[in-house]
């Protein structure tokens, strides 16, 4: 049985065309996501103060900054390399997930659009994990 994301397959509904959309479209989403976690570690590593604000409001060490920095980093890249793909995406679901816990301030309208758009990424990263890394990836060469 042939996993799902094989390019090599005929696809369901349209020939070559759609396929190359497909393949084009799957890589434009990864780099799409792993600008935010890029982005992320970059800003941990300009700025810590206003990540290491929010996990003191909630109780936790700063020294939390540097895990969820090295994180974001290897995430971001893996995504840009289509590498691993299901556990990467999983992964990232469950951070997007457990990281909008520090955004739910419901009197703060900016922090709960934060909070909302967290599991937005979890549903993009979900379908990530189930459809895979596409044709253009580390994981399509394996």
């Amino acid at each position: 049985m042939t996993d799902s994301n094989d390019s090599t397959r005929p696809a369901r509904h349209g020939g070559t065309a759609l396929r190359q959309w497909r393949d084009w479209a799957v890589l434009t989403g990864r780099l799409l996501l792993s600008v935010l976690f890029l982005g992320g570690a970059a800003q941990k590593i300009t700025d810590p103060g206003p990540a290491m604000a929010l996990l003191t409001m909630r109780g936790l060490p700063e020294a939390l900054l540097w895990p969820a920095l090295a994180y974001n980093l290897i995430a971001g890249l893996a995504l840009v390399l289509g590498w691993r793909m299901m556990p990467v995406a999983l992964s990232l679901a469950a951070y997007c997930g457990a990281t909008s816990w520090f955004h739910l301030q419901p009197d703060d309208p900016w922090q709960m659009t934060i909070f909302v758009k967290n599991w937005s990424i979890a549903g993009g990263c979900l379908v990530l994990a189930a459809y895979g890394a596409g044709r253009f990836s580390l994981d399509a060469r394996r």
